[in-house]
This record gives structure tokens, C-alpha cells and sequence, in this order.
């Protein structure tokens, strides 16, 4: 687990972080946008849910990136029997001194991997809503602070809905991204199978030649940077006109939210950042825009129905609110 961190340099830190795909990529063959995507939320302190069909690396992919940044990484199987207590921590009875200790949960760690979380019940899926959003766990009163950084990665199947249970609108709004794992193209997917053919594996990430190519203290350093990143009047009124025309789309029951707003903004100023600018463009603005507002859109059953996508109606959206020059 990280300790204290000394500041990078910002444009020193950003080259580490750009080094974070080539490195990744010595595991995970493609999934540039999902690596980057991962990137962005540790920059804005936000979580990602994955989501892809099984095979596709999403556990590969975050140990990957976990281990290229130099992150300490835990993870846990969601299941219908996985209580709260197991996932945050719990108060173990000493008998040796008669008095109860906390034995922390999987949660302490920089990135947890949440594997399959929808196949959990409402009430341990609620144990990881103060930890994601207050980055805490409290037990008995007490307040037990998580490292930093930390964030949530969590997974789902896009296609196997037997035996889950889907995330409550509450949950879904805190995270930050929402990122589809595809399926590799057949040349990847013939590079997959070369480095299988020649021993590789994916238990063995330093057998692989993974190495960390980034620290927390050029994580910190980008974190500060990003920050600074100039976001003009106009900007910010285009982020919230797209945020309000979810909200009157006909199409949608249920539109994105001010923490969306939010969201869209920090993701906006991340990617502007890590492309070498200091202020943000509204091409910055609709380049994080699907990831980052599709999960926390609903369809209305009717247009479900009808074989339309929630992407399909954000482009929309994109399409029509008008774009500051």
C-alpha cells in the first residue's frame, strides 16, 4: 500500500501516466480506451463499472494497471452469500484481551476490484455507498479512513441477468464512468493466442514484464494539475445545458442528475489534460460524455422496446444542444 507521496513534476507526470498504456499493454492486448478510461478516474477520484461479456481481461485489466502505477490492489468476488462485514470489515472478538478489534475488509486497499457485483443482494451492494462516496467505513461510531488513492472497479455481465441483482439508481450515480469492455478484433484476438502460444500467464503479471512505470506521487501531481485545467463561462453552461436535455429527452424516464454535471465537467478537464491542454474544448466535453452519463440515464420501457440505446439517444442529445465557439 502507498505511503506518504512527494510531488511529481506535471508534465513529468503525465508522461508517466501516457507510459501506463504501453505497459499494460505487455499483459491486456487492446483496450486503449478502457486503460485510459481507468486513468481519468484515478485522476478525478472517481469509480468505473466495467462491463463485458466473460474472457474479455477485465480482471487482467485492472490488475495491469494496479501494478503499473504501483497500486495496491484487492479483490473481491461478489456473491449472493457475501455479507457487508466481508467487503468493509468487521469487529473481531480477542479473547486474549477480552476486547473486540476491527479486522479491516478488502476496501483498504488503492483499487478494488468489485468482480461481478450485481450478483450480490441490495443490502451488502449499500456497504460499498459510503465507502465510494465518503471514502470511509465507519463501524460502532468510529470513522476508519481508506488509503489514498482509492477507487472502485467494479464488473458486470452485460447478458446474464439470472440470479443478480441490479444496482439501485443511488449506486449507480457514484461512479464516475460506466465502460464497455469489448470484444477484442480478430488481429488482437490472433495476439492473444501468440502470447498464450509462447507461455504467457496472466496469474504471472511480472513474469509478464509489467513494471511500475507511474507513482502515487505522479498520480498526486497530475490530480493538482488537473485542477488547475482553465474551464471558460461557456463551457460550464454547455455541460449543464447536455445534463438538463437528458432531463426533457421524451425518449428517457429518468435523466442525469448534478452529480452528473459534476462528473462530466472533472472527466472533461482529465481528458483535456492528459491531451497536453490546460483549458478545456467542448470536443473535450463529448469525448467523456457517453461514459460518463449512460449509466445514470433510463429508457422508457416503450422505447426500450423499440431496440433504442441509450449512447443513441446521448448522441442525440449531442447533436442537438448547441455547441459554445
Amino acid at each position: 500500500m502507498t505511503g506518504p507521496v512527494i510531488a511529481a513534476a506535471p508534465t513529468d507526470a503525465r508522461a508517466a501516466l501516457h507510459r501506463l498504456r504501453a505497459e499494460v499493454a505487455k499483459a491486456v492486448v487492446g483496450q486503449d480506451a478502457v486503460v485510459t478510461g481507468l486513468v481519468i478516474a484515478l485522476l478525478c477520484r472517481g469509480h468505473v463499472l466495467l462491463e463485458g461479456v466473460p474472457g474479455v481481461a477485465k480482471t487482467l485489466l485492472v490488475r495491469a494497471v494496479a501494478t503499473a502505477l504501483d497500486l495496491d490492489s484487492k479483490r473481491v468476488q461478489f456473491t449472493p452469500d457475501l455479507m457487508p462485514g466481508d467487503v468493509t470489515g468487521s469487529l473481531i472478538f480477542d479473547p486474549r484481551t477480552a476486547a473486540f478489534t476491527f479486522r479491516e475488509g478488502p476496501v483498504f486497499t488503492n483499487l478494488l476490484l468489485a468482480d461481478e457485483i450485481n450478483r450480490t443482494p441490495p443490502k451488502t451492494q449499500s456497504a460499498l455507498l459510503e465507502v465510494m462516496e465518503e471514502r470511509q467505513v465507519s463501524v460502532e461510531g468510529e470513522r476508519r479512513p481508506l488509503p489514498e488513492p482509492f477507487i472502485v472497479a467494479a464488473t458486470q455481465n452485460p447478458i446474464e441477468y439470472e440470479g443478480t441483482y441490479p444496482l439501485p439508481e443511488a449506486q449507480l450515480d457514484r461512479f464516475l464512468f460506466k465502460l464497455a469492455v469489448p470484444l477484442p478484433s480478430r488481429d488482437e484476438e490472433l495476439g492473444v493466442l501468440r502470447a498464450h502460444h509462447a507461455g504467457f500467464d496472466p496469474r504471472d503479471l511480472h513474469a509478464a514484464g509489467v513494471r511500475p512505470v507511474a507513482t502515487a506521487a505522479d498520480l498526486a501531481a497530475a490530480r493538482d494539475a488537473v485542477r488547475r485545467v482553465h474551464v471558460a463561462e461557456p463551457l460550464l453552461g454547455y455541460v449543464v445545458d447536455l445534463c438538463r436535455a437528458t432531463r426533457v429527452t421524451p425518449a428517457l424516464e429518468l435523466g442525469a442528475s448534478p452529480r452528473g454535471a459534476t462528473a462530466l465537467l472533472s472527466a472533461a478537464k482529465a481528458w483535456s489534460w492528459l491531451a497536453g491542454r490546460d483549458h478545456v474544448t467542448p470536443d473535450d466535453v463529448k469525448a467523456v460524455a457517453r461514459p460518463t452519463l449512460r449509466h445514470r440515464l433510463r429508457l422508457r420501457p416503450e422505447v426500450e422496446l423499440e431496440g433504442l440505446s441509450v449512447d443513441a439517444v446521448l448522441d442525440t442529445v449531442l447533436a442537438t444542444v448547441p455547441t459554445p465557439r
